[in-house]
């Protein structure tokens, strides 16, 4: 039975406890704080490291077993996070021990989804970020070099050398001016406002490298995601990966909880959709119980008439919606599935009540 269940099932709580723990090392550092303050703050970071003990112990238990799946990086930080607070209370007998603490800012990256997404953009836009940083650099230096020959023997203790003259170019290349060193000659000030305007255009390059991997990446793994969600639906299984494509562009994934209503009666229907995963209720005299594989909502796009039936969820519900104008897509470029959706429409129809 597990240690720890409650950690191994709610990642988030693992964050929780850092975010305390590290508060805990923020608070001690304040210098008027009573005995008491401190004794509570320092238990707070035991009962802490304790927990995280409990949880590196049963991890190591089953990564012998065979039975864990966590990496080696992530075991990595596990075990920073009982060894390096371990070490300073042993090894370091200054106030400041329980600054080592402060590895614990690496577990929330553990379970972070985030970082490997990052991880994915940097490998893929490496060459255009080192080609971006190239260009800083042969500015920065080059800044740096104008600035010196420009304001050494008028400021010769802020611009007196090269790199002395660097610490102004990156504080202008970046646009922070923090001020302490300023250019006061004509020809300086002309370069300062260059280098501020070329910062301006290297950083809006980086951004737009990163918002453009970052775009690719996110659509790639959604692609991917409503492909498996697509091929799932019994009614695509036989597509064309041209057609399939094609479709899951226009398809939009969707989960529903249980009891919540999908679309009511009288409404003007947009769209139709096709359950994935789970079942759903439609409300109608004799009601009808729809599971994976099933679509429901077509009759309002291929009529035009207000919804005739209720649906909602009787479980949690995975659905791909297909707008109206997607719906018009498929008919002319699947002709088959097309038919197979009219077909059924016209036998829901039929077997309808009058009146």
């Amino acid at each position: 039975m597990s240690v720890l269940p409650f950690l191994r099932i709610y990642a988030p709580l693992n964050a929780v406890l850092a975010a305390t723990g590290l508060v805990a090392v923020a608070a001690l550092t304040t210098p008027d704080m009573s005995g008491r303050s401190r004794l509570a703050l320092a238990a707070v970071l035991a009962v802490i490291w304790g927990i995280y003990l409990l949880e590196l112990a049963e991890k190591l238990l089953k990564r012998r077993a065979g039975d864990l799946r966590d990496r080696t990086p992530a075991i990595a930080i596990d075990v920073l996070a009982v060894l390096v607070p371990l070490a300073a209370f042993l090894l370091v007998g200054t106030p400041d021990r329980s600054l080592y603490c402060a590895v614990w800012l690496l577990k929330p990256l553990r379970d972070s989804t985030f970082f490997p997404l990052l991880g994915r953009i940097l490998t893929n836009e490496a060459r255009n970020l080192i080609g971006v940083a190239t260009v800083f650099g042969i500015v920065l230096f080059g800044v740096a070099l104008a600035a010196y020959v420009i304001e050494r023997d008028v400021q010769p203790q802020k611009f007196g050398s090269i790199p002395q003259a660097m610490w102004w170019a990156v504080v202008t290349l970046s646009t922070t001016g923090y001020g302490d060193a300023i250019p006061e000659s004509f020809a300086g000030r002309v370069l300062a406002g260059a280098v501020m305007m070329s910062g301006i255009g290297i950083f809006a390059l980086w951004a737009g490298i990163l918002a453009t991997g970052f775009y690719q990446e996110v659509r790639r793994e959604d692609f991917v995601r409503n492909w498996q969600l697509v091929a799932a639906v019994p009614l695509f299984q036989k597509l064309g990966p041209a057609t399939l494509v094609e479709i899951v562009r226009a398809l939009r994934p969707r989960t529903v909880p249980a009891g919540a209503v999908i679309c009511r009666k009288g409404e003007t229907g947009d769209q139709m959709f096709f359950v994935v995963e789970g079942r759903v209720s439609v409300a109608t005299p004799n009601p009808v119980d729809l599971g994976p594989g099933a679509f429901f909502g077509e009759m309002a796009l291929i009529t035009g008439e207000p919804r005739s039936a209720t649906v909602s969820a009787t479980t949690v519900v995975s659905l791909l919606s297909l707008h109206s104008a997607d719906f018009q897509m498929l008919c002319s470029s699947s002709p088959e599935i097309a038919e197979i959706i009219r077909k059924t429409a016209l036998e829901r129809r039929g077997a309808a009540p009058k009146g």
